[in-house]
């Protein structure tokens, strides 16, 4: 199970961490990743990380504001997020596969979302 949390309201510019807590398998064998899915729009890639995290892999959007990370002996992932901006507002979803992807469709296991809302 993902259960994602540290969503909440904020205003332009601002900062927040999201995490991703795992239980019920053995954390370092999945990768991990983050997705998003804005009001009215379809679910999207957001940033990945490899299994002990040397690998990781951004959106264009988010790239040098979103840091991902991960703590294998937490079973844990998080991600920071700086420089929020009205366009990052989405539902924050935190998946696990068991090979480093962006693709959304190749993740088997889904945590339940964590709602990010950006004010201008």
């Amino acid at each position: 199970q993902l259960q994602a949390s540290g969503g909440g309201l904020v205003q332009a510019g601002d900062s927040l961490r999201l995490s991703c807590a795992a239980s019920g398998g053995t954390f370092s064998t999945y990768a991990m990743g983050w997705f998003r899915q804005p009001p009215g729009k379809e679910r999207e890639f957001v940033a990945t990380i490899s299994r002990f995290g040397p690998n990781k892999y951004y959106a264009d959007s988010v790239t040098g504001r979103f840091t991902n990370s991960r703590d294998n002996a937490k079973s844990t992932v998080y991600l920071q997020m700086n420089r929020l901006q009205p366009e990052d507002t989405a539902v924050y979803y935190c998946a696990a596969r068991d090979g480093f992807t962006s693709r959304l469709e190749d993740y088997e296991y889904w945590g339940q979302g964590t709602q990010v809302t950006v004010s201008s």
